[in-house]
């Protein structure tokens, strides 16, 4: 009988350990895929952000230097059509996410976040010329009213 008892526990215990050990597997791998879709929606929410500053300030640019800001330039007509189709890009990347985010492979929910990151890390540069842009322009504007009210 302690023949078979031994053999018997041994494989009790192989089976305990091979499904103690597939459980925590599972679990990485959930956490993982967890992590990468926060991740893919923190950066889709900050691209957005980017854009929308960007769009802002342009827009505000425009109106600063243009003499009818009602009448938009053809350079901000030019902006406005690149800023909205990075919008556009960015809800058929989030309508990505919401329909295909749950059978997608970990390799395309990572690549998918690289992308993102590499938009937001291109924009970065022009955000912050923008920025540098608007502050010039607008002490130039305060020294040309400054001017102007001094005479």
């Amino acid at each position: 009988m302690n023949d078979y008892l031994t053999p018997g526990v041994a494989v009790l215990l192989l089976l305990l350990v091979a499904g103690v050990s597939w459980t925590l597997f599972m679990r990485r791998r959930q956490a993982r895929r967890s992590r990468s879709l926060q991740t893919l929606l923190d950066l889709a929410d900050r691209l957005e952000t980017d854009l929308k500053t960007c769009r802002s300030g342009l827009q505000q640019a425009h109106a600063v230097m243009s003499l009818n800001p009602d009448l938009p330039a053809a350079s901000e007509q030019e902006a406005r059509h690149a800023i909205d189709g990075g919008l556009r890009a960015l809800l058929q990347q989030r309508l990505w996410i919401r329909d295909q985010s749950a059978q997608a492979s970990q390799q395309e929910l990572n690549e998918a976040a690289d992308s993102m990151r590499s938009t937001r890390d291109r924009l970065q540069p022009l955000l912050q010329a923008l920025t540098q842009a608007q502050r010039d322009l607008n002490s130039a504007m305060r020294e040309h009213i400054r001017r102007e009210s001094d005479t």
